[in-house]
């Protein structure tokens, strides 16, 4: 999975620390990354490549992470159009591109920065927040409020009926992911993962279920979750009753005839659970 990213290795832990030259710099707008490209194969700038045409861009940077002892930092509020050969890659491309890891450098940043950007002002009194000192943190100047990173705990759910998985397809207005998928939703207020489970199976496809297994989790920067996928078993009738204003399709699929339009296996828990359960590990 996109995680997935030894031997390099991801150090997450907040340090306050001052960027270098030989830094590498995720610059984000509108939902795009700058980076080049060729062949499916991309790169981010050093921060020295945007000094030549940004000279005092290192007082502006902002620390996200580690990778293999390298810094990885931001530009908040600076406008940086293309040059070179970078240009904007929609966060989404970030789904196909290659190596891996730096796929997963750029959008486990653009999750950091979306938090950033929405962190700017306290939720109580409306004062700008100031960056912690010691951790990823914002703390308000005047009533002390702190936030924190916002991750949201979802779950995708493999729904089996003896040698059929499930799969669905989002409504074109819930999401512009177009590909088969398994039953997937939010955790809500006071509830446990498998209760989750259980409200988004009946919610989407009007079904019960039982003997409710964890497979594996995956943070998933492109929507700010943090996923647990289930494995579950119908119990009663298999009949659909599919809620149209999220799912566009919900089928039941043998292992001998899963689609290919789905979710890729070395990218998502969802893709690596329908190629499980085709594989006869499920």
């Amino acid at each position: 999975m996109i995680q997935d990213i030894k031997p390099h290795k991801y150090t997450v832990a907040y340090q306050n620390v001052k960027a270098k030259e030989n830094d590498c710099l995720l610059i984000y707008r509108d939902g795009n990354i700058l980076c080049q490209e060729s062949q499916g194969q991309i790169a981010y700038p050093l921060i020295e490549d945007v000094m030549e045409k940004y000279p005092d861009i290192l007082s502006g940077v902002r620390y996200l992470f580690e990778i293999d002892g390298r810094g990885y930092f931001d530009l908040p509020g600076k406008e940086v159009e293309p040059f070179l050969n970078y240009r904007y890659l929609p966060k989404e491309e970030l789904r196909r591109v290659r190596p891996m890891w730096k796929a997963f450098a750029g959008i486990t940043g653009f999750q950091m920065q979306e938090w950033y950007g929405n962190a700017r002002f306290c939720g109580r009194c409306g004062k700008e927040m100031k960056h912690h000192l010691k951790e990823r943190a914002m703390v308000c100047p005047l009533c002390g409020h702190i936030s924190y990173p916002q991750i949201c705990p979802s779950v995708i759910v493999a729904i089996t009926d003896k040698d059929r998985i499930l799969l669905t397809k989002y409504a074109s207005g819930h999401s512009s992911f177009k590909r088969y998928a398994l039953v997937a939703g939010y955790s809500e207020v006071g509830e446990s993962l498998e209760d989750t489970v259980r409200r988004e199976v009946m919610e989407e496809v009007g079904l019960r279920v039982k003997n409710i297994r964890y497979y594996k989790s995956q943070p998933w920067s492109f929507s700010g979750a943090l996923l647990a996928g289930f494995v579950c078993e119908v119990e009663g009738s298999s009949s659909i009753f599919m809620d149209d204003e999220e799912l566009s399709a919900a089928e039941w699929f043998g292992r001998d005839n899963m689609p290919k339009d789905r979710s890729q296996a070395d990218i998502s828990l969802t893709g690596e659970m329908m190629q499980a359960f085709e594989d006869g590990l499920l």
